[in-house]
C-alpha cells in the first residue's frame, strides 16, 4: 500500500535554484530546435492540410476517399510511433533521415490531418452565396477561393489552428527520443548528469509556458487583424 507522511517529503530537493540558473543557458540553447521543428511541421501541415481539406470535401470519390483514409490513419496513429517509423524504420528499406528532418516530417504529416478537418469546417462555414456572387462576377475557382473564401475562413480557423500549433510546440518534446537537441532533450541531459530531474523538468515547464503565452498573444493579434471580414 502506498503511504507517506507530509514530514517525510524532502521539500529542499523540490527545486534547486542554483542548478536551474546554471543550466538555464544550456536549456535555452534547445529553443531554436524546438521552434524550428514546430514551425516547419506547422508550415508543412498547413499546406498539406489545405489540399487535404479540398480533397476531403470534393465530389470526386478518387480524391475524397484517399483524403479520408489519410486523415483517419494520422489521427489514429500516435505521433511517437510515427517518429520511430520515419527515423528508425525507414533505414531498414534504405532511406536515412536526420533526426531533425524525421521529426519535422512526422509533426507536419501528422498535424496535416487535424488541420485538414479544421480547414474543411472553416471553408464549409462560408455561406454558399459567396461562391454564387463570385460566379456572377466571372471569377474563377482559385480566384474566388483566394480573394473571397479564404479571408473569411481564416478568421474562423485561427483559434483552432493556434491550438494545433501550441500542441505542436509542446509535442516537440517527444523528438527527444530520436535525439533531436530540442528543449526537453537538453533538460534530460542535465538531469542525467546531476541526478536532479525534478529541477530540470520544472525548469523546462517554466520555459515552455512563456513560449505558449507568446503564441496565444499572436493569436489574439491575428484574430483582430481578420475581424474586419466579419
Amino acid at each position: 500500500m502506498f503511504t507517506w507522511q507530509i514530514d517525510q517529503i524532502q521539500w529542499d530537493k523540490l527545486f534547486d535554484w542554483h542548478l536551474a540558473w546554471e543550466s538555464l543557458p544550456f536549456l535555452l540553447g534547445g529553443i531554436p530546435a524546438t521552434l524550428s521543428v514546430s514551425f516547419i511541421g506547422m508550415a508543412l501541415g498547413l499546406v498539406l492540410g489545405f489540399f487535404l481539406a479540398l480533397a476531403r470535401g470534393s465530389g470526386r470519390i478518387i480524391l475524397r476517399w484517399p483524403a479520408r483514409v489519410y486523415i483517419s490513419f494520422m489521427r489514429g496513429t500516435p505521433i511517437l510511433v510515427f517518429l520511430f517509423i520515419l527515423y528508425s524504420g525507414l533505414p531498414v528499406i534504405g532511406i536515412q533521415l536526420s533526426a531533425f528532418l524525421a521529426a519535422s516530417l512526422a509533426f507536419g504529416l501528422n498535424s496535416a490531418a487535424y488541420i485538414a478537418e479544421i480547414n474543411r469546417s472553416a471553408l464549409s462555414s462560408v455561406p454558399g452565396g459567396q461562391w454564387e456572387s463570385a460566379t456572377a462576377l466571372n471569377m474563377g475557382y482559385w480566384q474566388t477561393m483566394w480573394h473571397i473564401i479564404l479571408p473569411q475562413a481564416i478568421r474562423i480557423a485561427i483559434p483552432p489552428l493556434t491550438n494545433v500549433y501550441l500542441d505542436l510546440v509542446k509535442a516537440t518534446s517527444l523528438a527527444a527520443v530520436i535525439t533531436v537537441p530540442e528543449l526537453f532533450q537538453k533538460a534530460q541531459i542535465v538531469a542525467g548528469r546531476t541526478y536532479d530531474s525534478m529541477t530540470m523538468y520544472i525548469l523546462v515547464a517554466l520555459i515552455y509556458w512563456p513560449i505558449c503565452m507568446l503564441i496565444s498573444y499572436l493569436q489574439d493579434r491575428l484574430e483582430k487583424r481578420y475581424s474586419k471580414f466579419i
